[in-house]
């Protein structure tokens, strides 16, 4: 399946007021990471929206997304068998009393795939690299954290789902290693695409669009001094929860140095 998508299209629709947005198309190619920026209420969740629906001017937005320069077919729109895209939401638990082992075995039946203890294996021992509260396979999902739990979908979409658009809604909001769960996704060649108020998060991706009164009024590409910035602003941030990981397991804090080697820039 995700071999079969080389892009996505995002064709112009209308604002909250009316007024047609200002762009001829966006074209998102596989591997792309886009962030999709705005206040809150400016329509972010509106455009994720869209594009789980693969939108036919049918939504409030009037928008119209095409995959591979076409009309999405209505068994595509449909057929959950074929589903193109998997969404992260922001609050994620379980509600199914079942061991994360169990759990994974049974997406994996879902999907027409044979039962493998190695796949089961990797995806758990991915999970523990986004989140640092360490998951076994024997664990309830009931018991699992709301990071624990999102880190495990992280890693399930990235092995298991055949979806090859990933929507995500305000991925920081999890406690996980957000940086290294967008590496593992974009490593298995998906779209992804993220709703983000987080600055380094939104700095290291491959473009930005920017939603205003429910519509798309700009869409800029990020520059490589931006990427410093994310790298340096991550690195921040990555000191930060070494630090909670210390309290937490009760050890003393004596002293804090924060430096960081910056990217070199090309001239």
């Amino acid at each position: 399946m995700n071999k079969e998508i080389k892009k996505i299209t995002i064709l112009p629709g209308i604002n909250k007021f009316g007024k047609k947005e200002n762009f001829e198309k966006i074209n998102i190619k596989e591997g792309e990471v886009i962030a999709i920026v705005g206040h809150t209420g400016a329509g972010k969740s509106q455009l994720l929206y869209d594009i789980e629906r693969l939108a036919q001017k049918d939504t409030k937005s009037k928008r119209k997304i095409l995959v591979n320069n076409k009309i999405p077919s209505k068994e595509i729109r449909s057929n959950p068998k074929r589903k193109l895209i998997a969404s992260l939401a922001q609050g994620m638990n379980f509600l199914t009393d079942m061991s994360v082992k169990d759990f994974l075995q049974l997406h994996l039946e879902s999907r027409g795939k044979k039962s493998r203890q190695g796949l089961i294996k990797e995806v758990i021992k991915e999970a523990n690299e986004i989140t640092g509260e360490a998951i076994s396979s024997e664990m309830n999902l009931l018991n699992l954290s709301g990071g624990q739990s999102r880190a495990l979908m992280v890693s399930d979409v990235a092995n298991i789902s055949i979806s090859p658009i990933i929507l995500i809604d305000e991925i920081e909001n999890a406690g996980i290693k957000k940086e290294k769960a967008i590496k593992i996704l974009v490593e298995e060649g998906k779209i992804i695409l993220i709703v983000t108020h987080d600055p380094s998060l939104a700095l290291n991706t491959d473009k930005r669009i920017i939603i205003k009164n429910g519509g798309i009024v700009k869409v800029l590409e990020t520059t490589l001094k931006e990427k410093g910035i994310a790298y340096y602003l991550n690195w921040i941030e990555s000191y930060s929860l070494d630090i909670r990981k210390k309290i937490r397991q009760g050890k003393e804090i004596k002293n804090i140095e924060i430096y960081c080697e910056p990217i070199r820039l090309k001239k």
